[in-house]
């Protein structure tokens, strides 16, 4: 087994690694043998309370990411880890009074931004994961439907409160703008995932074919009450109780990442996705996670791509058909055939 580093001074210091390089000032794919990959998990600019405010269809000369392109990296802890206090108060005021207004690092959280960090990645297609509120307090969804709107290289999951009006109603007016799925969060959206009115929201997605796809774990880095509703085990009635909705566990439980991948062994309506976990997780789940059911992500704009990419490369340096899943095919299989 090659040893690679694991430490690094910044994102362009991955040219250490025999699949990067460095060309122009920009970290680059260069390895003809990765496999294009689909990234199941990427944002863009988040608004709440007043409309969006960011051009999301604006490009600019380069991303601030919500973890600094030049912050050194260190593979072997959960990925918010490497923040240091002063870039997460950054990214806490950027999500929260920044997200009223069309300025601060989320005004790079674009479409042509994403599209071209995605090229210079070697990856085909990003989903990206609404977050809303109740109450008409946010329409990301329906911002990022329309900024995403015939372009291939995207796919958009939308958002509907569980304790909305009209739940089945919105469902099916996203679905019909073109969503293909619906992210939950509990701990932004304040929400238990075993409530009864989070359960009618499941079954409204499996009988219209949409998967769930969860923010599942704590992370340590969210509120108290936050923390509290993503701990794993309040997953666990919804996917038991639901047999016909896929759900995908974002983050794969992220800092409970033993009891994200319990769900997915106890239960094939579970898939695991690798957002931010660490290098020893990525190969723990690798190793032991139902082989068909791991997804590629990144939480981008939060990290640059190549991160999370780095971090599979790694992990499936002894198996080449493993990387291929998780980076392509297992998303096809949930997805369907890119465009």
């Amino acid at each position: 087994m090659t040893r690679y580093p694991t430490r690094f001074e910044n994102v362009h210091d991955l040219a250490r690694l025999p699949w990067f390089d460095v060309r122009d000032g920009v970290l680059v794919v260069t390895d003809p043998a990765v496999p294009e990959a689909i990234d199941m998990h990427t944002h863009l600019a988040l608004a709440f309370v007043r409309p969006m405010q960011v051009d999301l269809g604006r490009a600019t000369a380069r991303t601030e990411h919500y973890l600094p392109s030049g912050a050194p990296l260190d593979f072997d802890v959960y990925q918010n880890r490497n923040f240091s206090p002063e870039d997460l108060a950054r990214m806490e005021r950027d999500l929260a009074l920044g997200s009223l207004g069309p300025g601060g690092m989320r005004a790079t959280h674009t479409v042509p931004n994403l599209v071209r960090e995605m090229g210079a990645m070697k990856i085909r297609q990003s989903v990206l994961l609404a977050i809303d509120l109740p109450l008409g307090l946010s329409n990301n969804a329906g911002a990022w439907l329309r900024a995403a709107h015939g372009n291939d290289a995207l796919v958009v999951y939308g958002s509907v409160h569980p304790f909305d009006r009209d739940v089945e109603g919105k469902l099916d007016a996203q679905k019909a703008m073109g969503a293909r799925g619906i992210k939950v969060h509990p701990a932004v959206q304040m929400v238990k995932p075993d409530a009864d009115r989070c359960m009618a929201l499941f079954r409204a997605c499996g009988a219209r074919g949409l998967p769930v796809f969860f923010h599942c774990g704590p992370v340590d880095i969210e509120t108290k009450l936050g923390r509290y509703l993503s701990q794993v085990r309040h997953y666990e009635r919804a996917i038991a109780e639901c047999p016909g909705t896929r759900f995908v566990l974002g983050h794969s439980g992220a800092l409970q990442l033993e009891q994200g991948l319990a769900l997915a062994r106890r239960y094939p309506n579970v898939w695991l996705e690798l957002a931010s976990q660490s290098l020893p997780g990525v190969r723990t789940l690798v190793e032991r996670a139902p082989e068909d059911r791991v997804l590629f992500g990144t939480d981008w704009p939060f990290y640059d791509q190549s991160i999370g990419l780095a971090k599979v490369l790694i992990a499936t340096d002894d198996d080449l058909d493993a990387r291929r899943r998780i980076l392509h095919d297992n998303a096809v299989a949930l997805l369907g055939r890119p465009a």
